[in-house]
């Protein structure tokens, strides 16, 4: 009978999360069947009661979607205005997750949970946002339709043959705290369309023809009042749990159907699926594995598994739960969690063995109290189902074992009859105890009965009067021998029912450290390679079986992996896993489908969908696995897709990351070609055209001024060129420098008058240390590196200010460095503005520039073997570029 104090003791699993649920913020649902039901509007409505009780209360975002009720409502609210998102030419408004954070309010409406953000947000989904929030400690009122939600996807797209493509995963409604159905009638909900209160009039109408209709409408309010329910249900089991209430609590009705080996299992799992379906009802079916289910035959673990996977298919949860008593463990299964029903059958024993050991019915109804208990009837047609012995206990009837308790039991006399000769020791019975306690802790149950039978003989005829004999003479040495056999029988008992405790302990904990060790290796695998050889390797190690792991790969299924290696299989084999793959269920040997398969697969599956096949085969025959292999294949296939699941959203990450650079670096390529291209031709074709039309009339000033501005736009369009070509050339790796020894001082004056149009407005001050020495360098890139810097100054710096460049030399480099007196740097960009197509800001003058040239300066001096950095200048306003440049072998100290 399940002890008191462990009825009332809360669950450590329901404490946890108890206290979770204190430290976050609480989230309510408006749920609702369809649009047009007024979620938004109750929500509104619950928000300006707790206003006007005094709580803070915002509105992070909502949609009145033109509804003139419901617009009303936003009077005496606080909004918090939305961020403005550019995308695709347009500005998209969304919810402003930092202004929230930092305001921190007690409560936040947002509407629409399941919307799909702006491409550039924090988060792709709004659901995500919310969850933010509530981690944050603020609490969320949201709504949603009952469409949205995704274990509920394909049954609405069923029903109404739309499939909604924003979708919000059932832990978010798992997590919520307060649900609140919004329910409408459909008449009253069509009534409102053909107000106009839900759609405009022509899309009303279509909304009435296509989805609308009043079977859609009730199919989908049974979905929200189910789906509710569920999660009324789950808190409700909750709160008994972390409050130590015992059950059952009459809120609704849960089966529990307990099974065994007999081959009346199936049977019982159909008769609950029947019940179940009757009342409405959960159910789970539930095994007790104790220690001497170790001694299960092969058939009887496998009837088990498979009638446990039989309620999984039914709709059922399976629950299997070590313990050391059948009763005790189902009756505090069934008060933690809440069960109304209990199914056993009737089991079929001796009168005699019902009067001496009970039955588990019987026991069932006298500790039930408020729980149902449904005794089913039936005879087991297959007899040679019983708790027989395995090939572990065939093995335990050996010769072995008897001679050890024999060789235990003649160890005894031997010891007896040394103190009862030396010591004068009366209670020798102890030492044959102990020969009994041996046998049963190293050879199991019979032989230690064994040694108690031969203990108890051996007593007799070594220790009691009359000695040598069998005979019992004093009647109080009888009484002693009885005691004795009895308490050799007991104890030889318990203590082979410890060792087999024990061994299934030690079993279990190989198998959690092998799990750990696994899940621990696929946590460092940073491939895809490297996470199928881990799994297939760990899988064949720990199961004994040759395995086999394939992908998709175009149309059909491919070997990824193998151990031992495997290349290629036969038509049946890829047949049988191509099915498993689409199907997600089990196929080819020793499954329903396609038999004749060499091998057995079974999907890899996640939450989210199939990620490949595992194939296992082996060259024994029989079943391929036993039920506690089956259970460990299933635990190492779980995680392996995991694992899988997880290499293949990084690699989904990296391939979107390139794909947004790609975009951003072709809109800015284009946006860049369009206008530097653009500019410089305008002004040579309007000059070449002026020329060309008004030449005779064109004073000779006009004339030069002409032929100079087609002369220097054409200058600032091939250097654009050049740039792009000097980009690719940096992107491609094909920069190889032609190092020569180059003076700086020689290279500034080159540059310095190649530039002289573009500095003509401002002052050069050149300070370079005397004696510089040369420098092993490409003079064509560091050439192009100085007057990219240069123009850059040029352009920013106001008109007349200096243009600084100094030059000296330190710890084994040549520093060069050109400043300016311009607006600087801001702190955050110093970095940045070598990134490719990078500008710092946009001004109300819009200076040319590809931002290019900073990029190009970085790659060359690179390419040279130095650096560069920007800066902001200490004694004035200005930008610094700092150039360092490694001395030659030679020369370096």
């Amino acid at each position: 009978m399940p002890d008191a104090n462990d009825d009332a003791r809360p669950l450590p699993e329901a404490l946890l999360e108890k206290a979770v649920q204190e430290t976050r913020g609480r989230l309510k649902i408006f749920l609702g069947a369809a649009p047009g039901v007024g979620k938004t509007y109750e929500m509104l409505e619950s928000g300006r009661a707790l206003l006007a009780d005094g709580q803070e209360v915002v509105i992070g975002v909502v949609e009145t979607h033109g509804r003139a009720e419901t617009s009303a409502l936003l009077d005496g609210f606080q909004i918090v205005p939305r961020q403005r998102i550019p995308y695709g030419g347009q500005t998209l408004e969304e919810m402003d997750l930092d202004a929230i954070i930092a305001r921190a309010p007690a409560l936040v409406l947002v509407d629409e949970l399941a919307h799909t953000n702006a491409p550039g947000s924090r988060h792709p989904k709004r659901y995500l946002d919310v969850l933010e929030l509530l981690a944050r400690g603020i609490d969320v009122y949201t709504t949603l339709n009952i469409q949205h939600v995704e274990s509920l996807n394909d049954v609405v797209a069923q029903i109404t043959r739309i499939r909604v493509r924003e979708t919000v995963p059932d832990s978010v409604i798992d997590r919520a705290d307060d649900i609140e159905i919004i329910d409408l009638t459909p008449d009253d909900l069509i009534k409102r369309l053909h107000e106009g209160k839900v759609y405009l009039p022509r899309t009303a109408k279509r909304a009435i023809q296509n989805y609308f209709s009043p079977g859609n409408l009730t199919a989908l309010r049974e979905l929200a009042l189910r789906r509710t329910a569920q999660r009324v249900d789950a808190q409700l089991l909750t709160h008994m749990q972390a409050h130590g209430v015992r059950g059952p609590w009459p809120s609704g009705d849960r089966i529990l159907v307990c099974v065994d080996a007999s081959p009346r299992g199936p049977a019982l799992v159909r008769y609950a699926k029947r019940q179940a379906d009757r009342m409405r009802a959960s159910w789970t079916a539930l095994h007790v594995e104790l220690a001497q289910d170790m001694r299960l035959s092969d058939p009887d673990k496998d009837r088990i598994a498979s009638t446990m996977r039989l309620a999984e298919q039914l709709g059922g949860e399976a629950v299997t739960l070590p313990g050391q008593g059948v009763v005790r463990e189902i009756m505090r299964h069934a008060m933690t969690h809440n069960f109304s029903h209990i199914i056993v059958g009737r089991t079929e024993k001796a009168v005699w063995q019902e009067w001496l050991r009970g039955t588990v019915s019987t026991e069932l109804i006298r500790q039930a109290r408020d729980i149902n208990v449904h005794v089913v009837a039936g005879r087991e047609r297959d007899r040679s189902a019983t708790r027989g012995l395995s090939f572990a206990t065939r093995q335990e009837l050996g010769l072995l074992p008897y001679l050890q308790a024999t060789l235990y039991t003649g160890m005894a006399v031997l010891v007896g009859m040394a103190l009862f000769r030396i010591f004068d020791v009366r209670n020798i019975g102890l030492v044959f105890l102990m020969a009994v306690l041996t046998s049963a802790a190293t050879a199991g149950l019979l032989p230690a009965l064994f040694a108690s039978i031969l203990g108890a003989l051996a007593y007799n005829y070594f220790f009691l009067a009359p000695q040598y004999s069998l005979t019992i003479r004093d009647p109080e040495s009888v009484v002693a021998l009885i005691f004795f056999l009895c308490a050799a029988a007991i104890t030889s008992n318990l203590t082979a029912r410890v060792h087999r405790q024990a061994r299934a302990a030690r079993i279990r904990a190989r198998i959690t450290e092998s799990l750990y060790l696994f899940s621990k290796r696929l946590s460092v695998a940073g491939t895809l390679d490297d996470v199928l050889w881990v799994t297939v390797n760990q899988m064949a190690t720990m199961l004994r079986v040759n395995t086999v792991l394939l992908m998709p790969q175009g149309d059909t299924v491919a070997v990824r992996a193998g151990f031992p290696p495997e290349d290629t299989l036969d038509d049946a084999d890829i047949a049988a896993a191509q099915w498993a793959f689409e199907h997600s269920l089990p196929a080819g040997r020793g499954a329903d489908t396609l038999p004749g398969a060499r091998r057995q697969y079974m999907p890899l599956r996640t939450g989210r969908m199939t990620v490949g096949v595992i194939g296992l085969d082996n060259d024994r025959s029989g079943p391929l696995l036993t039920p506690d292999q089956s259970r460990l294949c299933d635990a190492l296939a779980d995680q392996a897709a995991l694992a899988i699941e997880r290499i293949q959203l990084v690699d989904d990450l990296d391939r979107a990351k390139l794909s947004a650079e790609a975009d951003k670096l072709r809109s800015a390529l284009l946006t860049s070609i369009s206008h530097d291209l653009r500019t410089p031709l305008a002004g040579i074709m309007g000059a070449a055209g002026m020329l060309r039309d008004y030449f005779d009339a064109l004073a000779p000033d006009s004339r030069r001024d002409l032929l100079a501005t087609v002369n220097d736009e054409s200058e600032r369009l091939n250097r654009f060129i050049a740039n792009l070509l000097d980009m690719t050339r940096i992107e491609s790796g094909a920069t190889v420098p032609n190092f020569q020894a180059v003076y700086v001082d020689e290279a500034v004056g080159a540059v310095l008058r190649r530039a002289e149009t573009v500095l003509a407005r401002h002052r050069i001050t050149v300070t370079l240390a005397p004696e510089l020495p040369m420098l092993r360098l490409d003079p064509t890139l560091f050439e192009q590196v100085l007057f990219n810097l240069l123009d850059n100054a040029a352009k920013y710096a106001p008109e007349g200010t200096p243009i600084g460049i100094e030059g000296w030399q330190e710890n084994g480099s040549v520093i060069l460095q050109i400043g300016d007196e311009g607006p600087g740097i801001p702190p955050a960009d110093l970095e940045r503005v070598f990134d490719i197509f990078y500008r710092v800001r946009k001004t109300d003058q819009v200076l040319a520039g590809t931002g290019l040239g900073l990029a190009i300066c970085r790659g060359f001096i690179e390419a040279m073997g130095g650096t560069i950095r920007a800066a902001n200048r200490a004694d004035r306003s200005g930008a610094l570029f700092r150039i360092r440049l490694p001395l030659p072998q030679e020369i370096a100290p």
